[in-house]
């Protein structure tokens, strides 16, 4: 079913979009409502529900080892093939975080059950704090350029509501009780995937992939090869095997996560990139984790 909705939402957009029922630039409006409702309702939702334990390090730290790992190629090869600031930032936000839930959770459950699953929910949680946080300055400061500096990342942070959810999420719970609110936040919540999915499909303009084929080849390489087996290699050191090591992987190696190309689109930064690695890195996820699966069975 996951997967039925996956390809009803994507397919929509360019489906309404050539039959001119939706008007130009409509997807704007609903990034608006993913930026500044739908995904603080998942952080005031998600949040308080986390639990840190010493055994978790390894799903907690994983968000952070995939985001250096496309930080440290786009140093070494953004130069070599030309690539604009915002091409860097938008390959950043795409490469560097992972679809960790609605694609990541089925996928998950499918191979690993339902303990696999259990970490998965907590590498997504760690997923959407190197969101709230990484993605967010690589966003400002992209679309800033050389104006950015320390106030300017202050006032704009303070003005991002998925951030301010995001602080909220993990203080409020120590002094304020607010899980009545849940049923209602829920709903807020249900809207993010099916929205975002939709707005990536309205923005996907498969026949200029030539044109991008170059940044798109680099990050959906990384993303869904050299991402997992940087995980994998830092899992052999610390000798992490087990349930744990395996679904931390697993999860590093989904496709590009749908809202850092919402967030990318929303600050003007290779929307047609961002949304290609989202929509062709979907569909060669299918492949790529059944293989990955394959090779994690041997960490038991």
């Amino acid at each position: 079913m996951n997967f039925l909705l996956i390809a009803l939402c994507l397919l929509a957009g360019p489906v309404l979009r050539s039959s001119g029922l939706v008007p130009e630039g409509s997807h704007r409006g609903i990034n608006a409502w993913i930026l500044y409702v739908a995904m603080p309702a998942v952080a005031l939702l998600y949040l308080p529900e986390t639990r840190w334990s010493t055994e978790l390090i390894l799903p907690a730290a994983m968000p952070f080892l995939v985001w250096a790992g496309a930080w440290l190629m786009l140093k070494l090869c953004a130069g070599r093939l030309g690539l604009d600031p915002e091409t860097q930032a938008a390959l950043l936000l795409t490469a560097g975080l992972g679809n960790t839930s609605f694609i990541g959770f089925p996928l998950t459950e499918a191979y690993f059950g339902t303990e696999g699953l259990r970490i998965a929910v907590f590498c997504d949680q760690a997923c959407f704090i190197a969101l709230s946080s990484l993605g967010v300055l690589t966003a400002l400061k992209a679309s800033h350029g050389a104006a950015f500096g320390a106030k300017t990342m202050v006032t704009n942070i303070v003005r991002f509501p998925p951030f301010l959810a995001f602080a909220a999420g993990l203080l409020l719970p120590r002094f304020l009780d607010y899980s009545p609110l849940d049923p209602l936040l829920a709903k807020l919540a249900g809207t993010l995937v099916p929205l975002a999915l939709f707005s990536v499909g309205l923005q996907i303009q498969i026949s200029d992939w030539r044109s991008e084929l170059r940044p798109l080849s680099l990050g959906l390489a990384y993303k869904l090869l050299l991402a997992p087996a940087l995980v994998l290699g830092v899992s052999l050191a610390c000798h992490a095997k087990g349930i744990i090591a395996q679904a931390s992987i697993f999860e590093a190696a989904m496709a590009p996560m749908v809202t850092a190309a919402i967030l990318a689109a929303q600050y003007r930064l290779n929307p047609r990139l961002s949304n290609l690695m989202v929509g062709v890195g979907i569909l060669l996820s299918i492949v790529t984790t059944g293989l990955w699966s394959l090779i994690l069975r041997t960490l038991r």
